[in-house]
Parts: C-alpha cells; structure tokens; sequence
C-alpha cells in the first residue's frame, strides 16, 4: 500500500523490480538505434537515411533533422519508444539525418558560415537527390533551428519543402539565465577571446556544464524524481537516456563560439532577423517556405518570448506557424509528452505542405 507522505510509489512490486535492474546495472531504456544507412560521408558531415519499416507505405516528402553543435545527433533518436526518427519511420515518411560528429582542435576555424553555406545546403540537396522529392522538410533543434532559417534565408534555390526551428532562441534579451552572464562579461569578457583561442573552442566538460546549468533544478531534484517514480519503468528509462545524452556532448569550434559568444553577450543579432555571414548580410524576412517554429513551456535556455520572436521576423513566408508544448530544452524535442503534442504538430504541419 502506498503511504503519500513518504511519496513512496503505488507499485512496490514494479519498484522492486526497477530498483533491482538499476543495482546489477542493467539497463532499463532501450538504447537501441533505429537502422540507418549511409547516404553520403564528407570531410564535414554524414548523411543517414533510415530504413523504412517494414510494410509501411512510404509516402509524403523526406525530412531532415538538424542537430546544433556540441549536443549528439542521437537527440532525435534518444531511445526506442521516445524517438523523434522512429515516430516519423512510423509513419512512413523518408528520414534522413545529417551529423556533424565530434569537434576537435582542427575544426577551430569553422564558423556558423560553414553550416549555413555549405553543410546543410550539401545536405538537403543530397536527400532530395536521393529521396527523388521535389522538396525537403528541413528541420532543427536548437542551434540547428538557427543554421536552418538562415540556411533557407540565404539559399532561396534550395529545394527546400518547410523549414522548422524547435527550441531556437532568435530573441536573446529575453533569455533569464544570459542576462546574469552579462555582469560576468562586462568583467571578464576580455579574457573569454583568448581563452577559447588558446583552446581552439570549448571542450565538451564545459558545454556539458552549460547544458545542465540551464535545468539545475532537474538534477538536483533528480533523486527524489527517482524515488517517487520508482514504479514507472518509462520515466526511469528516459532518465537513462538523458543521461546517455549528456554524456556524449561535444566541443564547440572556437570560431563558431566567438560569433556566438558576440551575438549572445553584445549585439543580440539575432533578434534583427539578419546576419552578416561571409561578407553579405542574410535576411530571414527572404524566408518564402513555410515555417513552423516550435516552443517547450518549460524551457529554460530557450524560453517562450525568445523562440517566438522568429514569428515576427520571417515575414516572406506564405504560413508562420507557431506550437508550443511541453517540455524544457531537449523535453519538447524528445521529452515523453512530445508523443502527442510535439511530433504530431510536425507531422500535420508537413502533411499539409507535402504537395
């Protein structure tokens, strides 16, 4: 029998049984990943295609996932049963994926201009060479968000079907947690350049420490979730997974980080909808694809009013369209509730822009 004062679960026998795999470690998340195939490996990036299900009619026009830097392509396959990929295979609709893997000292001088002039561009065209699709769903998480507006901004030739932006903050001033660094800039900002210079970027102890800043509440809170869940063999999966996540973060190329780094602490670019990018300024109010911009309520690194504010600036396009939905930062991409609230927006939203 449960005792709520306690907070102890309803099922002591599921609890039992859940607490006796974590002890002998074994695992509770199936962290299987979905069958891919290589499509294409560059220098820079690999493009997946992954494999249809079985007796599922494939139809509708191909999607590409964006992932940002530093966090894993496995965000949008985090773990079988709370994956974007396989609610997409699913549903029969082609899945690609472009991976950037990890970063290292040679890739210091590779800038945003890098992603949105050449890596992404290279991408969508391979899938619909590939997928023989006369349009590609381009779609990012985060700061992949980010290279896919300005990529289909700065690439009107693309054969781009819609562009999407999950978690992507353009609005940079209503970020609560950036505004207590900026007092720590204006002190030491002058020490910031030289540092990641000297260490060609940002290793991924520190980006991993900037991820798990942006929910402290969450790990400190992370023990007790566990008890009061002991019973529910999903939550304590997908806990698993997140950790696999976090733990296989990567660097950030030191030239990447020093635009980024100006745009967050000084100029909130951004939020003008343009950017100069190797000499010429992009523009995302050139976006004429349909948009869908996606934002988690619970999200701390990306609030609301930030991820919003794209709305306001892609004013060429024929359909802005704005969700929000449950979820922090990678929650409303891959959290549990992105089930039924997250992918079936995206999918009604391609559905509707596949002819």
């Amino acid at each position: 029998m449960a005792l709520p004062i306690l907070g102890l679960p309803r099922r002591l026998g599921a609890a039992g049984t859940n607490l006796s795999d974590k002890l002998h470690r074994r695992p509770i998340a199936d962290l299987r990943a979905l069958p891919r195939d290589i499509v294409e490996r560059r220098t820079s990036y690999t493009l997946y295609r992954y494999n249809a299900v079985p007796g599922t009619a494939v139809r509708g026009r191909p999607v590409l996932l964006v992932p940002p830097l530093a966090a894993p392509a496995l965000a949008f396959d985090l773990r079988r049963g709370c994956s974007v990929v396989e609610y997409f295979v699913q549903r029969g609709r082609p899945v690609y994926l472009v991976d950037y893997g990890p970063v290292s000292f040679a890739h210091r001088g590779l800038g945003i201009e890098h992603w949105v002039d050449s890596v992404v561009p290279s991408a969508v065209e391979t899938t619909a060479e590939h997928s023989g699709a006369d349009g590609v769903h381009l779609a990012g998480w985060s700061l992949g968000g980010i290279f896919t507006m300005f990529t289909a901004a700065a690439h009107p030739d693309l054969p781009l079907a819609s562009a999407t932006a999950v978690a992507s903050p353009f609005d940079l001033r209503r970020v609560p947690l950036l505004a207590l660094a900026r007092p720590v800039d204006r002190i030491a900002g002058a020490l910031v350049g030289p540092a990641y210079r000297a260490m060609g970027g940002v290793p991924a102890p520190l980006t991993r420490l900037g991820f798990q800043l942006s929910s402290l509440d969450k790990y400190v809170t992370k023990p007790l979730a566990m008890l009061t869940h002991a019973d529910d063999r999903d939550f304590l999966a997908q806990l698993e997974a997140v950790d696999r996540f976090m733990g296989e973060m990567y660097a950030y190329p030191g030239r990447t980080f020093g635009q980024l780094y100006h745009v967050v602490m000084r100029s909130n670019e951004f939020a003008t909808g343009t950017m100069e990018l190797a000499g010429r300024i992009v523009e995302l109010a050139k976006i004429d694809v349909p948009v869908l911009v996606v934002a988690g309520t619970g999200d701390t690194l990306a609030p609301l009013p930030a991820v919003r504010h794209l709305i306001d600036l892609v004013t060429g396009s024929p359909d802005a369209q704005l969700v929000q939905a449950p979820g922090g930062h990678l929650g409303v991409l891959t959290g549990r509730a992105a089930r039924r609230t997250t992918w079936p927006a995206m999918e009604k939203f391609f559905v509707k822009h596949d002819d």
